[in-house]
């Protein structure tokens, strides 16, 4: 599903209310589960968020310790973990001779893959895609979307981009002022709104 909304509409908050990374008053509900602090783990595990800029996702030495951060947090056997981390980065396209690179290093394409790889390997239940073409060009746009094609959690997409989400969603929602305008099928939404920042 498809999250439009112009800047500031709450598009980004409402993807972060439901990863638990923003709390505020009433109630979330998330993979079945009530936000709380005692299952807020299981919610982030459940749900993973892939932020707006690589760069406020990545903060290890290297690409492998990075996508094992999660794993490793989570308890898991580290040679378990490496085994997983290592076919998620493989899934998404990075290479062999990237993993002992610091992620700051990388293009913007390659730090939104090994963000994706991190998020992956958690094995979530749903996708939060916080306007994933940002700073991509073209192909790296491109790539993205075949790549998210071939992921079969559901996917809800926070983006002004019509063309990239109407590649992957058939519903979308419109926000305005944090609040909830239409919900509905894609095109349906589009039209109604005329909603087409990038023509």
């Amino acid at each position: 599903m498809a999250v439009f909304g112009p800047n500031g509409s709450g598009k980004t908050t409402l993807l972060l209310h439901l990863n638990g990374t923003l709390r505020g008053r009433g109630s979330v509900r998330v993979c079945g589960l009530e936000m709380h602090d005692r299952n807020l783990s299981e919610i982030r595990r459940k749900a993973g968020l892939l932020f707006q800029e690589a760069d406020e996702q990545l903060f290890m030495p290297t690409v492998l310790e990075d996508v094992m951060f999660g794993p490793l947090n989570l308890g898991w056997n580290r040679q378990e973990a490496e085994r997983k981390c290592r076919a998620a980065l493989t899934r998404v396209g990075v290479s062999e001779i990237l993993l002992d690179r610091p992620p700051f290093h990388l293009s913007t394409g390659e730090k939104r893959r090994v963000a994706l790889a991190g998020v992956l390997v958690m094995e979530p239940e749903i996708l939060l895609l916080d306007e994933p073409t940002t700073s991509l060009d073209p192909p790296g746009q491109r790539a993205l979307l075949e790549l998210l094609r071939t992921v079969p959690q559901p996917k809800l997409i926070a983006t002004h981009d019509v063309h990239f989400a109407a590649a992957l969603s058939d519903r979308a929602i419109f926000l305005n002022g944090g609040r909830l305008i239409a919900d509905g099928k894609l095109q349906d939404v589009i039209e109604r709104f005329d909603w087409n920042p990038y023509p």
